[in-house]
């Protein structure tokens, strides 16, 4: 009876052991997980952060008038309507 009672008791503490040890293994994944996402969150942010400052020191483009449109609108709005 002491032999198997013995053994049982190791056994369990190894069990307890082992799941000491798994539970610091998924623990150490955990935070290498969270600290990746952390660290691409920020890239990210500091990716559009320099993109939208570059739009807005950046002047819109200047959009060329035809000659068709601005003598469409001269007769529209310009010369009076007889």
């Amino acid at each position: 009876m002491n032999s198997d009672h013995a053994r049982q008791r190791a056994e369990k503490r190894f069990k307890q052991e082992e799941r000491a040890r798994d539970s610091q293994k998924a623990m150490i994944e955990y935070e290498v997980q969270a600290r990746a996402t952390r660290e691409k969150t920020a890239r990210l942010k500091a990716l559009r952060l320099a993109k939208e400052a570059q739009v807005q020191t950046e002047a819109p483009p200047v959009k060329q008038t035809s000659k068709r449109e601005l003598s469409n609108w001269r007769c529209c709005y310009l010369l009076p309507k007889l």
